[in-house]
């Protein structure tokens, strides 16, 4: 069981970049899929989740409007796009896989809530 962060780099301000996040050793079919962040010295922060069934989609204030996220099931595949980047958007970025079962409200903000993380991907957006 394996996820995998990928798409990261090197990026000037007002830049795109579209990361991908591949599950390997299961279906993405019946997972939630979140994403988030960590800038040096700070903690993990929630970016973006999309639902099993894509039927929800929640973004962080501070990347509402400029982040898309979608999957693509049948390449087990979920793609955060990022617009109009800023340097402060600069941290390693994650995806975490979470079941479905019963949770709490806003549970897919809380990291402790996935089952199966992928390694990061660098995202750095120079000013």
């Amino acid at each position: 069981v394996q996820l995998q962060a990928s798409g990261g780099g090197l990026v000037q301000t007002g830049g795109s970049l579209r990361l991908s996040c591949t599950t390997y050793g299961f279906t993405l079919d019946y997972y939630a899929i979140g994403w988030f962040r960590q800038a040096p010295g700070e903690e993990r922060e929630w970016v973006s989740f999309i639902s099993s069934t894509d039927s929800t989609r929640y973004y962080a204030d501070s990347v509402k409007g400029r982040f898309t996220i979608s999957r693509d099931n049948a390449k087990d595949t979920v793609y955060p796009q990022m617009n109009s980047l800023k340097p402060e958007d600069t941290a390693v970025y994650y995806c975490a896989a979470a079941g479905i079962r019963v949770r709490s409200v806003y549970w897919y903000r809380v990291p402790l809530e996935y089952d199966y993380w992928g390694r990061g991907t660098q995202v750095t957006v120079s000013s």
